[in-house]
């Protein structure tokens, strides 16, 4: 590891508690990184802090010791329930992580509380543990922290709690925007107290955390840390130590590429990232039956309670692939990884720059490489002058297996995996065609064939990308893939009786005749006369030619429908009135000159 500092603790302008700098040596950070040195003294000055670091550049520390440090300083301590410091970050994980940092030092400080406050919890577990325990310093997402603003009615008034608020601090502040948090915040911005210091973090700046800078900070100091070197003079956004690759390959050999070199990196931690949940669900099931003796788990956005205990068991282990979507891209600090995957690139440019951050943090080497498929190449340059991220190819691995025969009998024994490939390649298609970046990600310019045999697909699913498009280089398999059963025996016992369900409903409504239920027969002829009277009414202002006698059988017609309703007639009569109008008969029912008048 190379060290990447800006001097010793001791070396800050201001000085900090004996026991902060003992949880520091504790935790084997006898230096600082450049955006600790210049952003911690700044918040213990009591200024407003919008800094921008690179990814792993140890941007989690630069803020939690100034709360610590200006908690410390209150002249009125805290109360149990008096909340000081306000942590807010867009992901479970990284809650989870930054919490876990922060217990570091609190438990050399027995006079704070913190809480955690994300999503896939219960709620009103967290109001109990408020109140039982308090919370000087919060840690949460947005979306659990906005909900507990509005748990008075349980007991816990967070408006008053927060009234003795010191420090706010957004943690990928971008990303808090781009995954729609805006209004959260907003709602959240508006309890808090205007005399307090805000720390705003990011490893990208955009418009949007320009606004927010402005509204939530008052007249903040802008730190902006890049690396040494070359990397200062080109403005690179990932780190210096990071080697970033690239690889062109075709849809239909990418699946085997991957497969080739985990199994030839087998001691490594690996993340390897996907566009969607349904592929990290199907390849992450492939990848587990293809890649033997590693350990291979799964996260994803639509995971509600397992997410916690996979990020954790993951960051304990030596070697293993974590198989993910941009859950994991932002501030998640999982130790030694190796090699960050893109199987799919993401679908923006600054989401390539945090998932290629996962590796090479505060001084340690790592790599990076991105699947491209070949009408993708021209990605390569626009990273290099968009996100100032350089990558050098690597060339096709030699002597790889062709594993797509294996998935295929894997979805052929089994409709889980069927399944799952055919969502996997339904959800790829459509985040496909709603990438940024669609001057490069033409989803016109795909190969559909290729890219289905490449999800080792039976047969091409039915989607309106695909509408009217014909696919000789794609053959199906030869099998009627509703008879391909579930391994679940209890699953394939449900979905049996569903369609023995939907056989015999079939069968009852076989030689049924269709007709309107609930609507008398009157109401119905009503509609049609009034819908054929509108479109008369609409040729005529059209300068369209109606024939007399058309239009003495229309008026005959609406005089019999009026009388009908007025109850003048009968249905018996109102019929053999149309009957006879047919013939051009006119006078089958007496409706006199003083009747239509009466009509109006």
């Amino acid at each position: 590891m190379e060290h990447v500092t800006e001097g010793s603790w001791e070396s800050l302008p201001v000085s900090l508690h004996p026991r902060v700098l003992g949880a520091l040596r504790e935790l084997g950070f006898p230096y600082m990184t450049p955006v600790q040195s210049a952003t911690i003294p700044l918040f213990m000055r009591n200024k407003d802090v919008a800094a921008e670091a690179v990814t792993g550049s140890g941007k989690t520390l630069a803020f939690v010791i100034p709360i610590l440090e200006i908690l410390l300083r209150r002249e009125e301590k805290l109360k149990k329930s008096q909340v000081g410091a306000i942590i807010i970050t867009p992901t479970r994980e990284l809650a989870v992580q930054i919490d876990e940092v922060l217990s570091h030092f609190t438990k050399h400080f027995p006079q704070f509380s913190q809480i955690l406050w994300i999503g896939g919890r219960n709620p009103g577990e967290d109001v109990e543990r408020f109140k039982q325990q308090g919370g000087n310093i919060i840690v949460a997402t947005p979306g659990r922290l906005e909900d507990m603003f509005r748990r008075k009615a349980e007991g816990l008034d967070l408006a008053s709690c927060v009234r003795s608020l010191d420090v706010l601090v957004l943690d990928e502040a971008d990303r808090l925007l781009d995954m729609g948090f805006e209004a959260s915040i907003n709602t959240i911005l508006e309890f808090l107290p205007k005399q307090r210091r805000t720390g705003l973090f990011s490893a990208t700046q955009t418009q949007e955390v320009e606004n927010l800078v402005r509204a939530g900070l008052r007249n903040p100091v802008r730190v902006s840390v890049k690396e040494k070197g070359v990397a200062a003079s080109s403005a690179q956004k990932t780190p210096s130590r990071l080697e970033n690759y690239y690889m062109v390959c075709k849809a239909d050999e990418k699946f085997n590429q991957l497969v080739h070199f985990l199994r030839n990196h087998k001691q490594e931690k690996h993340l390897v990232f996907f566009s969607t949940c349904a592929c990290v669900e199907y390849y992450g099931k492939a990848l587990e039956a293809l890649v033997k003796g590693v350990k291979i788990m799964c996260i994803h956005g639509k995971m509600k309670y397992k997410r916690n205990k996979i990020f954790m068991e993951f960051r304990k282990l030596q070697s293993g692939i974590l198989v993910c979507t941009d859950v994991m891209a932002r501030g998640i600090d999982i130790p030694e990884v190796n090699w960050v995957l893109q199987y799919d690139p993401p679908s923006n440019a600054s989401a390539f720059v945090h998932r290629c951050g996962r590796t090479a943090r505060i001084g340690h080497g790592g790599s990076a490489l991105v699947f491209l498929l070949p009408m993708e190449e021209s990605y390569i340059n626009f990273l290099a002058i968009n996100q100032k991220c350089p990558l050098q190819e690597m060339k096709l691995q030699r002597n790889t297996v062709d594993l797509l025969p294996k998935l295929k009998s894997m979805a052929l024994a089994d409709r889980a995996v069927f399944e799952k490939g055919m969502k996997a390649f339904v959800s790829y298609v459509q985040a496909y065609a709603k990438h940024e970046c669609n001057l490069i990600f033409r989803l016109k310019d795909l190969d559909f064939a290729s890219l289905a045999q490449g999800f080792a697909l039976l047969r091409m699913p039915k989607m309106p990308e695909l509408r009217g498009k014909q696919f000789p280089d794609f053959v199906p398999v030869d099998v009627n893939t509703d008879t391909i059963p579930f391994k679940d025996k209890i699953r394939e016992k449900q979905r049996q009786k569903l369609l023995e369900q939907q056989r015999r409903e079939k069968t009852e409504n076989e030689g049924r005749r269709k007709f309107i239920k609930n609507k008398a027969w009157s109401k119905q002829k009503a509609k049609k006369e009034k819908k054929k009277k509108m479109n008369e009414k609409r040729k005529r202002e059209e300068g369209s030619d109606i024939e007399d006698e058309d239009m003495e059988e229309l008026l005959n017609d609406t005089r019999l429908l009026k009388k009908l309703k007025k109850g003048k007639i009968t249905e018996e009569e109102f019929e053999k009135g149309l009957l006879t109008t047919g013939k051009r008969t006119i006078k089958t029912v007496d409706l006199g000159i003083s009747d239509l008048e009466d009509d109006g």
